[in-house]
């Protein structure tokens, strides 16, 4: 990449400013991307980085690698659930020193479920740049946008339903795309590639994979020059729209189901996530998806 080029956090993110143009990027490839509270934390600080930036205008989410990300951190050697980390979405106490519910509460209660809905107020344009898998977690990241840019080969999947859990902590489905379409996302965990996730509404554009960047810098730039307050209004004026047909409501609502699937899965199973780990819900998510 071209520009002023500075890590953030030991680089598993990345931030560069091209411009008008902040481009945060996730950078654990070698782990598709997976989204530990170590990557939650330095996405949060490059967010603000570019916040603070009067001179940016835009921002693009991207992933590093083949694929944008594969979701929470659930089986690298830098899963990193059980450590603390500075609070910044919501006032609640650490998660660390306690267990069960408790535990698992506090800490989606930030890291999953308050980081996006503090990602989604970020009061300038952000733009997801999506290429490869974007699941479950990823689609998290990607939903708290602005909109979605996805290259031809991205697909869009969320098969925590696998683990008997009622679909992600930001739950944004049935506004994302439509009511039908979410039950059948969910109730399949089947891959929704780029050109249905763009007829259903969730993505606003599909390119070829070789011009992604291209074409998601050339909408920021063209963003970048309108009215900087004008675009901060804008995106607040929308989001209280999705708010008062039900999102955040809805949100917290789906919230306590899925905590009441993780107690369940501890209560009845081996550990809350039903016993599956990365490479079992990637060996199954494949073989659903006809993959050897």
């Amino acid at each position: 990449m071209s520009g002023t080029e500075e890590s953030t956090d030991e680089q598993v993110v990345t931030y560069e400013v091209r411009g008008p143009v902040a481009v945060v990027t996730l950078n654990r490839p070698q782990y598709r991307n997976a989204q530990n509270s170590k990557m939650t934390y330095a996405l949060d600080a490059a967010f603000t980085k570019a916040v603070d930036d009067p001179d940016v205008k835009a921002i693009v989410l991207a992933g590093n690698g083949k694929h944008f990300c594969a979701g929470h951190d659930i089986g690298t050697p830098g899963r990193d659930i059980d450590q603390s980390f500075e609070r910044k979405a919501v006032i609640w106490w650490d998660h660390a020193d306690r267990a069960g519910v408790d535990s698992r509460f506090a800490r989606e209660s930030e890291v999953y479920l308050g980081m996006c809905r503090r990602w989604r107020e970020i009061p300038k344009p952000v733009i997801a740049m999506v290429q490869g898998a974007c699941i479950a977690g990823g689609l998290m990241l990607a939903w708290s946008c602005d909109f979605i840019v996805a290259s031809d080969d991205a697909f869009f999947s969320d098969p925590v339903v696998r683990m008997g859990i009622p679909g992600v902590e930001y739950f944004a489905h049935p506004w994302v795309m439509n009511p039908r379409a979410a039950k059948e996302f969910l109730y399949t965990g089947d891959r929704f590639g780029a050109d249905r996730a763009q007829a259903l509404g969730m993505v606003n554009h599909v390119v070829p994979r070789a011009e992604l960047e291209e074409a998601t810098f050339a909408i920021a730039e063209r963003i970048a020059q309108m009215p900087q307050l004008g675009l901060a209004l804008t995106k607040k004026a929308v989001n209280q729209a999705e708010d008062l047909m039900g999102m955040r409501s809805g949100m917290d609502s789906v919230f306590g189901l899925h905590h009441a699937a993780h107690a369940h899965n501890a209560e009845l199973d081996t550990d809350s996530l039903a016993g599956l780990d990365a490479r079992s819900m990637a060996k199954a998510n494949k073989k659903a998806a006809g993959e050897s």
